[in-house]
Formats: C-alpha cells, structure tokens, sequence
C-alpha cells in the first residue's frame, strides 16, 4: 500500500434493492393519447372538398335537376327499372342454383365431372360480360334453327339477357358457395354421415345451412354487382333502366338529365340492398365472436 493512504473496510449497506416498479401507495402513471391532429386535418380537407363538389352539383344549371324531377317517376323510366328488378332477381336466382351445382361437382370425387366444373369455371370468367352477350346475340349465325324454331325467334333480347347473365354469374357463384362449403369443419359431414345420411341429404341440411355464413357476404356483393352488371344488356336493345332513359334522351337530346334520372335510382336500389345485406349478414352470424 502507498504511503499516505488509508483504506476503510467496506460497511455493507443494508438499504433494500430500488424496485422496479412505482413506490408502493404512487399513482400509476397516467397514459395521455397522442391527439390524431393528422386524421383531423385531413377530415377537414374531405369535408371542404366534399362541400365544393356539393355546391357545384347543386348549383350547376346543366344537371337540370328540375328535368330529373320531372322524369323520374314517369311510365317509360319506371318500367325500366320493374324490368331491372326482375332480372336482376331472375339472374342471380337460376345463377345460384347453377353455380351451387357447379360447386358440387368441382367438390366431387369423379375427376371428370371436376374435370367439367372446372373448364366452365375458366371459361365463364374468363370472358367479358358483354363479349358474352353479343355472342349470344348473334347465335342466330352458327345456328339458323334451333328446336325446329329460327334461332331470331326462340332467342329474344330478354331471353338472351337472362341466358348470358345467368351463365356468367354461375361461373362466380360456384366459387362462392365452394368456398362456403369448404369453410364447414369436417367433423360435421363425417357426423351425419355416421347417421346414415345420403350425400344430397347431408349437403342440403347440414353443410350448405351451415356455409350460408361464408356465402352470403359474397353474395350481397355480387347480388349489388348484377343490379349495376344489367345495364350492359341496353347494348343488345333490351329496355331495361339504363335502355329507358337512352330513347328519352335521344329524342330530347337532354342526356345529362336523363343519366343522373338512371344514376339516382340505382343508388336508390343498391343503398336498400345494402341494409338488407347487413341484416341477413347478422342473422346468419348470430353465435360468432364477431356477431353485432
């Protein structure tokens, strides 16, 4: 040791150990949330561009909104959309029942019928909509005669309409529901199946009961998609919503007026669609986690 040092012995403290939460009997530290002074900013931003577009609508003399009131409920526009109805209910009706067949046979064990289920499923999606249509509208040129009938007279607008759609929508329509029925566990197939019942019997009351909580989510959506999708059949002459309001604006010549007359109706229709999806969703989600 060097001269002129002293060294004291260590004294052990006997102070405890610093915690390392708060003192015992302090408040809990209180948490302040960051204020989303981003979100409200760009709230504000919405809001005003919102209000612009508002007031240009509002105020523009060309929509001639007093014209749009003044067709809007007349015979020719609201057979139009009785039209639009029914065949968007027909569609999505014979699409379903369709596509559930569709589905069935891609879930089959046979190869071939999966085999064909799948071929249909790539064809149908593969095309557009209204490449289809016009085909079946010129149908007439590969086949001049069909049941012994020309093909011109068996295959009206209508028919051609509710065909095409039909055949398109069940190409989606079969992915939806095997979608559904794939997300059913397994458990429940083999279960009824240990009661001795049949495939179709199994598939009708236990399966697809069970899958319509997983199909008709989808199906709303496309259930709105074919009410717009119809439309397309005002290329083929058929006189539906969109086909109305084009004679009235041909022989008017008022073809911004008559466009907002089509556009109010379907935001009409798809916004009643829309609540009704909701509530049919919340039927079918009644016992789930997520049920509201």
């Amino acid at each position: 040791m060097p001269s002129g040092t002293l060294r004291t012995p260590a004294v052990p403290s006997s102070a405890p150990p610093p915690a390392d939460g708060p003192p015992t009997g302090a408040a809990p530290p209180r948490v302040v949330a960051r204020r989303p002074l981003g979100q409200w900013a760009a709230a504000a931003v919405v809001l005003v561009l919102l209000g612009l577009v508002l007031r240009s609508v509002a105020g523009n003399d060309a929509f001639r909104w007093d014209l749009v009131a003044a067709y809007f409920l007349t015979t020719p526009v609201l057979n139009g959309l009785l039209l639009t109805l029914g065949l968007t209910a027909a569609v999505l009706v014979l699409g379903f029942a369709l596509g559930t067949l569709l589905a069935t046979m891609r879930l089959a064990a046979n190869p071939v019928l999966r085999g064909v289920s799948a071929g249909y499923i790539w064809l149908f999606r593969s095309v557009p909509i209204l490449v289809q249509l016009l085909f079946w509208f010129n149908i007439g040129a590969l086949y001049p005669t069909l049941l012994g009938v020309r093909t011109v007279h068996l295959l009206a607008p209508p028919v051609i309409a509710v065909l095409g759609l039909t055949l398109h929508e069940a190409a989606y329509a079969a992915e939806v529901v095997r979608a559904g029925i794939l997300s059913v566990d397994r458990g429940q197939t083999e279960a009824a199946q240990s009661l001795g019942l049949g495939r179709w019997r199994r598939l009708r009351r236990i399966v697809l009961p069970q899958a319509m909580r997983s199909i008709v989510p989808p199906a709303g959506n496309m259930l709105i998609g074919t009410l717009k999708g119809t439309s397309v059949v005002s290329m083929i002459a058929v006189n539906d919503l969109l086909y109305s309001v084009q004679l009235i604006y041909h022989r008017t010549y008022q073809v911004i007026p008559m466009l907002m007359v089509a556009t109010v109706w379907y935001v009409i229709i798809t916004s009643l669609l829309s609540v009704g999806q909701h509530y049919v969703e919340r039927r079918y989600a009644r016992g789930t986690a997520g049920a509201r």
